[in-house]
């Protein structure tokens, strides 16, 4: 079917350059993309599920979140200090 298209000038160009990096007609480009863009299917099963694996969380034993703060400054300060000397 032959049909008239008014194209965004940054589509066109996109477009045209997947055309030509293809080596495909412009026409056959514009198709396949109209064609997987009205299609959920193939859009679905083009990009996996991914699954997110959730982990319990929280601080060891032994550390007080009150005071990390404290430990803060301490590292702060020995960073500052540099490194003891030889």
């Amino acid at each position: 079917m032959r049909t008239t298209l008014t194209l965004d000038d940054d589509l066109a160009t996109a477009l045209k350059e997947r055309a030509r990096r293809a080596d495909q007609p412009f026409k056959q480009v514009v198709n396949d993309t109209l064609r997987r863009g009205l299609s959920p299917a193939l859009a679905e099963a083009a990009e996996p599920r991914y699954a997110v694996t959730p982990h319990g969380s929280g601080f060891r034993p032994g550390v007080d979140p009150l005071r990390l703060n404290q430990l803060n400054d301490s590292l702060e300060a020995a960073d500052l200090a540099g490194p003891p000397p030889l």
